[in-house]
């Protein structure tokens, strides 16, 4: 007998969730509350681990043909000295979320997902034998079955967005209560990403374009010209929460996967890969158990731990690169610890370090 999953939520986990269980045999129904794909979005960096993930999910292919491959950078201090370099063999693949979500989107069989479905108790879901929370940061899955206080504000805000043009490698940038970063997208594109303290943001309906090029313009000129050609139709503000699930993700024949589980600050560039490899695993467990609660303990224990100490270490990172405060011991350590040296100008030439190697908000 065929087992029936629904999977809430059409990002990134609850997608590639679908393609897994699919891949193994089971029916699956995603219901999602908005009407399609939304466009947009920037540049994700893929590690190999996800890579791999994404060849078990049939999109592998797709995403390297339209992905730029980064090897390799640099952390700079707002002059452009170098504070830390990154060796080569660390490699990641970008690639443009839009771009990602249509890939395992198109490879799910046509209807599998119900847009304009928005849930709104879990006792209307359709009969099924396992449920699959993926509905992010603010899941009404893990509302109604888990903790509502499950988010924790970081006291940070992230602006993101996309200029045209290329640029050959990776950058961030730390300086005092803020960061600003720049990687390759697929598509032409050049994607950038900044990261102020809460008390040193523009506010919600403010000129954001205005205020990040007044922030940022007395930085070195690789950061100087990307603000400089900033609009605000184009800029992506949001206010960073992680979760810190003091419970299991499961509960039952009941599952949560991304960022509905273990969301966490994008500096270490890891979200959307562990939203990957939550879903492969999952599938892997409850269709080699003998019963659906016995794999999503199976799941659980293979996950729980590892995304909750990249959360926490992600947490600390976030505060270490918008720290306001010992910025030269800071600097001092990024050096000593990964082998930087002060070298003033690199930030003129875009060198970079590679997305999901080390922090980048990019994913």
């Amino acid at each position: 007998m065929v087992k029936r999953a629904v999977v809430v939520g059409a990002g990134i986990g609850g997608l590639a969730t679908a393609g897994a269980l699919l891949n193994r045999g089971w029916s699956v129904t995603v219901l999602e509350r908005a009407d399609g794909i939304a466009g947009g979005g920037t540049a994700l960096g893929m590690w190999p681990e996800a890579m791999s993930t994404l060849d078990e999910l049939n999109v592998g292919a797709h995403v390297r043909a339209h992905a730029v491959l980064s090897y390799g950078g640099t952390i700079l201090d707002p002059h452009g000295d170098v504070l830390a370099r990154i060796p080569a063999s660390r490699r990641a693949h970008l690639v443009s979320r839009v771009r990602l979500l249509h890939a395992l989107h198109e490879a799910l069989p046509h209807g599998t997902v119900q847009w304009a479905s928005p849930v709104r108790s879990i006792d209307d879901l359709p009969e099924s034998d396992l449920v699959v929370g993926a509905d992010g940061i603010h899941s009404a899955v893990r509302s109604a079955l888990w903790d509502r206080r499950a988010q924790r504000p970081l006291g940070t805000v992230a602006f993101r967005g996309v200029v045209d043009g290329d640029v050959g490698s990776v950058t961030e940038t730390w300086g005092e209560g803020a960061l600003f970063g720049i990687t390759p997208s697929s598509d032409g594109l050049a994607n950038w990403f900044a990261c102020l303290r809460a008390d040193m943001s523009p506010p919600p309906g403010s000129d954001a374009a205005a205020e990040l090029a007044r922030h940022f313009s007395t930085w070195h000129p690789a950061v100087a010209a990307i603000v400089s050609r900033l609009s605000n139709d184009g800029i992506d503000r949001r206010e960073l929460f992680d979760v810190a699930l003091p419970h299991p993700y499961v509960l039952a024949t009941v599952a949560l996967v991304g960022d509905a589980a273990h969301a966490m600050a994008p500096n270490l560039g890891r979200g959307a890969c562990e939203s990957l490899i939550d879903a492969v695993v999952l599938a892997s467990a409850v269709s080699a158990a003998p019963d659906v609660p016995t794999g999503l303990q199976r799941y659980d224990r293979a996950r729980r731990r590892r995304t909750q100490r990249i959360v926490r270490a992600a947490r600390t990172l976030n505060s270490i690169a918008t720290a306001r405060r010992g910025l030269g011991l800071r600097n001092g350590a990024m050096r000593l610890l990964l082998g930087g040296r002060s070298s003033r100008g690199a930030g003129d030439h875009g060198t970079a370090h590679a997305a999901g190697s080390r922090p980048t908000m990019s994913a």
